[in-house]
């Protein structure tokens, strides 16, 4: 038999451990049964049957221990065993990289560890994870077979370009899913751009030219008559609201038009956020005695109503996938 092996670390060199787990790459793992056993109705099964006698010639035995292989490396053993064993002897592993995640997902469906196989589903949906990778969280649990975390995903992926450029575990999805995901983002985007059509959403928000004198350049002054600002009026307003009249300012037709535009490629909040803010910074550099210290209150609450509006639109929308 193979001397190859060495000992994994604390907690799994432990002296009265009584079975090894030996993984792919040949690292030996001292642990109990006890623990494995409860966590596992695999290992219950497993070390319930009898086990050979040590001369015999086709079971390896190390230490006066059977020894047992298994597929996995040590890496994902390791994470695997630390969820099994008592937090009083090894503290649960972060799995903070995709590629450990779903290599403890698949372990723990092999050896029906429910309970781990929950931990590896939150990891793979962790939103600091979701928001920095969103296309290898959607390949990743495509390949995992979670629905939840697929449709999860697909939605993070509207933070990114409609055609993405090649990203880690491309290769774990067929490109009937990568098209599945592309026409998910295409409708999202659709129906947010189609927003632009009818805005009646923002005109009953608001109820009266009073509740949005910023977007007027109507303003009414300590002695209770109106003042008009000196922004420049759009000439050909595609953005008018009904409840102005005619007025439409330029920077507010120029916002709307950018916002829109972008949005066909990022249908998402923070693309409302990112010109929105290049909004606000042109305007207060105008200097407009009314404008420059009204709109920083406005275009915030009408970004919450934008990215509502958002919300709403694309929560109607699933990307079709096949497990």
């Amino acid at each position: 038999m193979s001397n190859d092996s060495t000992y994994a670390a604390v907690p799994f060199d432990h002296a009265k451990a009584d079975i090894i787990l030996r993984s792919s790459d040949n690292i030996d793992f001292r642990i109990f049964k006890l623990f494995l056993s409860l966590a596992s109705p695999f290992f219950e099964t497993l070390f319930e049957i009898p086990q050979p006698a040590e001369e015999d010639e086709d079971q390896e035995v190390k230490d006066g221990l059977v020894v047992v292989p298994v597929t996995e490396d040590s890496k994902t053993l390791d994470a695997l065993l630390r969820f099994c064993y008592p937090c009083t002897l090894a503290e649960d592993p972060k799995l903070e990289v995709l590629k450990d995640a779903l290599d403890v997902l698949e372990a723990a469906r092999k050896y029906s560890l429910d309970v781990i196989e929950k931990k590896a589903r939150q990891a793979i949906a962790s939103p600091k994870i979701l928001e920095a990778e969103p296309l290898r969280c959607f390949a990743i649990a495509h390949r995992g077979r979670l629905q939840e975390e697929s449709q999860l995903a697909a939605r993070y992926t509207l933070t990114q370009p409609l055609i993405p450029s090649w990203f880690q575990e491309i290769d774990l999805i067929t490109a009937t899913d990568l098209l599945s995901l592309l026409t998910y983002h295409k409708k999202c985007a659709d129906v947010v751009y189609a927003l632009r059509l009818d805005l009646s959403w923002i005109t009953s928000h608001y109820g009266s030219p009073q509740a949005c004198s910023w977007l007027s350049g109507q303003y009414i002054n300590q002695y209770g008559s109106g003042t008009q600002c000196g922004c420049p009026r759009s000439s050909t307003p595609k953005y008018r609201l009904s409840l102005l009249g005619s007025v439409s300012l330029q920077w507010w037709e120029d916002f709307m038009e950018e916002t829109f535009t972008a949005l066909r490629d990022k249908p998402c909040k923070e693309t409302v956020q990112t010109t929105a803010d290049k909004t606000v910074q042109t305007v207060k550099a105008r200097n407009c005695q009314n404008c420059s210290f009204k709109v920083t209150e406005g275009m915030r609450d009408f970004l919450e109503l934008f990215t509502r509006k958002i919300d709403e639109s694309i929560s109607q929308i699933e990307v079709e996938l096949n497990f």
